[in-house]
């Protein structure tokens, strides 16, 4: 029965590292989209989608299925728990993906007249980065690698807070350009929310393989050692 048990939860983990690669490509993708403005680029980040949605919705089954049928305790019980709720969160990365992709049709009007536009190429770097590392520290047990991401997100935070006061000084010198750059806002925000996302991921990985809690901490880190 352990050995059924511990393929079962292999096998989910590579599922769940699997749709955790397409949701950070779609990131990238739509990014991509925005800095090319692609509308077919977007529609594909949009469309496929739907993928994500699914993948999601089979990995949560078969959480439910081991739990019904191997009946985990502590460690194990916490490992299933742990990859429901970044499952969960994995799936809010796609949502955010399509959500920048959606904002591209719109970019795209104002690509012929716009003075100045703001550059998001070191916050999508950071973002994902974060992401990945934070799903690498859960299929590898890496406590310091997740403490690495839950200071990291101040950084992306700082990024956003910098993109909010410039699309306010463009704004007020290209009001013209106003929704172009509203819709650069929303970048932002998403890609901050992401960055968020690769954080509550990383704490959990903490939990799961420390048993302290730091959400709601600044010394994460240091509870992490």
């Amino acid at each position: 029965m352990k050995v059924h048990f511990t393929k079962a939860l292999n096998d989910l983990g590579n599922r769940l590292s699997e749709v955790a690669a397409r949701a950070e490509n779609a990131v990238h993708a739509a990014a991509g989209a925005v800095e090319s403005g692609s509308p077919e680029a977007a529609f594909y980040v949009i469309h496929h989608d739907r993928d994500i949605d699914d993948a999601e919705i089979a990995i949560e089954e078969e959480c439910l299925k081991i739990l019904a049928l191997y009946q985990p305790v502590a460690a194990d019980l916490r490992r299933i728990i742990t990859f429901l709720k970044v499952n969960s969160e994995v799936e809010r990365v796609g949502d955010l993906a399509v959500n920048i992709a959606e904002r591209v049709e719109d970019m795209t009007l104002y690509r012929e007249r716009l003075v100045d536009k703001p550059d998001f190429n070191d916050m999508v770097y950071q973002a994902c980065e974060m992401l990945k590392k934070a799903l690498d520290a859960l299929a590898y047990h890496d406590v310091v690698a997740a403490a690495e991401v839950i200071r990291q997100d101040d950084a992306v935070d700082q990024l956003h807070q910098s993109n909010y006061g410039k699309v306010r000084d463009l704004i007020l010198r290209h009001p013209d350009e106003a929704q172009y750059y509203l819709d650069c806002l929303t970048v932002s925000r998403c890609l901050e929310r992401i960055a968020d996302i690769a954080t509550n991921i990383a704490e959990d990985v903490i939990y799961l393989e420390s048993g302290r809690i730091v959400r709601h901490r600044h010394e994460g880190e240091e509870n992490a050692k």
